[in-house]
């Protein structure tokens, strides 16, 4: 047992003396993730199971399991509705962006003159489009898009769809500037990813006799699979936090409302949480199927 003990303190102090500096650069971002992150977290969590009235200057928590859950799915008749709309929705906008984001930088890789300028200006949405900004912006009308009711959109898209597929398809057109304002930091990773692929394999299916459009789908596309995956994991999470979500809006109500409380609004942002994880792993497990075969996901 005291050898045990011995070979174990060597082994502490091996490591404190090969890596103990590299820690010690690391305390300060461990300890900010720990008490800014994981414990705010962890406590939303433990809130979400709970039901948390303010008491004298504090809160007072009754635990109620899984009441909040069964409450906000059962009961509530906006939450799953909102919920289910907003998903249904960015379905449409994240493959849109991304194909958009995709020719985009397929154009600005090739040479011409003022390539630099056109670049920054595609990224420049990115620098100011971003939170109370964007607000402001579309409280402007800076978001809208006259061509819908120049041209009776909406009546054409009512004739051949559902009435609820046809208001989200509505509501993403009316918010296709989004796609533009959306698409700057997606452009630059493709833009980058263009450059992974070597220009000797295009020079040598030249050679072979290989079309343009041969050498995009079988050295091209391909080749930016991992760089796809990877836009769309960056593209959910922008999206699903950005200024206009009205599930984010609906939890943020929900956390002041006397009648909901911490509790019942900690239950619906896990549930949402959950719902974006289950997504990025599809997305994640679709990417790496894709490139199984064509070496480690970059």
């Amino acid at each position: 047992m005291v050898g045990k003990t011995e070979r174990r303190l060597g082994y502490i102090k091996l490591l404190l003396k090969d890596y103990g500096i590299g820690y010690l650069f690391m305390l300060p971002w461990l300890v900010g993730f720990a008490w800014f992150v994981a414990f705010p977290v962890g406590w939303s969590l433990y809130n979400s199971f709970n039901k948390v009235t303010p008491s004298s200057g504090s809160f007072k928590y009754e635990w109620v399991g899984l009441d909040n859950y069964k409450r906000m799915l059962v009961t509530d008749n906006a939450y799953p509705i909102v919920l289910f709309s907003l998903f249904q929705e960015m379905l449409m906008i994240i493959p849109l962006i991304l194909i958009f984001s995709f020719f985009v930088s397929l154009l600005l890789n090739q040479k011409f003159p003022g390539r630099g300028l056109m670049r920054a200006i595609f990224f420049l949405p990115v620098l100011f489009a971003t939170g109370q900004v964007l607000l402001e912006l579309f409280a402007q009308g800076a978001g809208e898009m006259p061509f819908l009711e120049q041209y009776n959109v909406a009546a054409i898209v009512q004739q051949y769809f559902s009435e609820r597929t046809a208001a989200t398809v509505m509501n993403v057109l009316s918010r296709a500037v989004i796609i533009l304002w959306y698409s700057g930091v997606q452009i630059l990773i493709f833009l980058a990813g263009f450059q992974t692929i070597s220009r000797s394999i295009y020079e040598a299916i030249r050679v072979d006799g290989a079309s343009p459009w041969e050498s995009f789908w079988k050295i091209t596309f391909p080749g930016m699979l991992p760089f796809i995956g990877l836009n769309a994991v960056f593209t959910i999470v922008d999206l699903f936090t950005f200024p206009f979500n009205p599930v984010l809006q609906i939890v943020k109500n929900n956390m002041f409302s006397p009648t909901t409380g911490y509790g019942y609004a900690s239950a619906q942002a896990w549930l949402y949480f959950l719902l974006i994880l289950i997504l990025l792993g599809v997305t994640v497990g679709l990417t790496y199927r894709a490139t199984k075969g064509r070496g480690e996901l970059r």
